[in-house]
């Protein structure tokens, strides 16, 4: 019950985004078109945008009463037109057998950079660099690297990102990952698309569908991804709610 009641209040204020969306003028902002995948946008300078994120793992959909529930909660900040900054607050909700409880995981510290304006390259560039940190001081900090390709096509879109993670300690492992999104604009503000995902290490991948839908001031992404072997989740679904501030 602990649980669920948590899990309620996460889209609660979920959906009261949503409803205020429906208020203020128009204006540009990191509206996402994926979940899992970034692609070439940062946020203008001067801006503020809040963003909520709210994602489910299920490692095994025969026992689907073990799974976890990842709230996070994101500030964002444009500092030039090409550069923002941007902090996360993370938790985790667990639903066990005789096991049903919350706790506070940590935080992210995020930047991005554009390289030139939108179609000066063949693919258009952005660097992508994150600093996380456990709320368990015994683990280590980690760093995380993207180099972020994409490219517009009339109404198509496709965004790739090559990920690097690696443990800040003396003798830390490097993991590689990705996250590849294609989607296709039915109406300028609802995106359908395809993502995947996947540690190339550890030989976990996964792949879904995802939409999203652009507000004058806001945005709602919602995504799943399904395993593609048994390394993986059986199952992950990720929403995200944004407004600018």
């Amino acid at each position: 019950m602990i649980i669920r009641r948590k899990v309620q209040k996460v889209f609660l204020l979920g959906s009261f985004f949503i409803l205020m969306s429906a208020w203020g003028n128009s204006a540009l902002a990191d509206k996402r078109g994926y979940v899992w995948t970034y692609e070439y946008m940062t946020m203008p300078k001067g801006m503020w945008e809040v963003e909520m994120y709210a994602t489910t793992e299920i490692p095994n959909m025969h026992r689907s009463n073990i799974n976890s529930i990842k709230p996070q909660i994101e500030l964002e900040y444009g500092i030039t037109e090409r550069w923002d900054v941007a902090m996360y607050q993370m938790w985790k909700f667990k639903n066990k057998p005789k096991e049903n409880d919350s706790e506070y995981e940590g935080f992210k510290l995020r930047t991005r950079y554009r390289i030139g304006e939108k179609g000066k390259f063949f693919v258009d560039p952005l660097l992508y660099f994150e600093y996380i940190r456990d709320d368990d001081l015994s683990k280590p900090n980690v760093a995380e690297i993207k180099l972020i390709l994409a490219k517009d096509l009339g109404n198509f879109n496709v965004s790739f990102n090559q990920i690097m993670k690696r443990n800040l300690e003396r003798e830390g492992k490097t993991s590689p990952e990705y996250a590849l999104g294609l989607s296709y604009r039915l109406s300028p503000d609802f995106k359908a698309g395809l993502e995947s995902k996947g540690n190339y290490q550890s030989e976990k991948f996964a792949l879904g569908p995802t939409v999203s839908y652009s507000f004058k001031k806001s945005f709602v992404a919602l995504g799943t991804a399904f395993g593609l072997n048994k390394r993986t989740d059986d199952l992950q679904v990720r929403m995200i709610f944004g407004m600018l501030l």
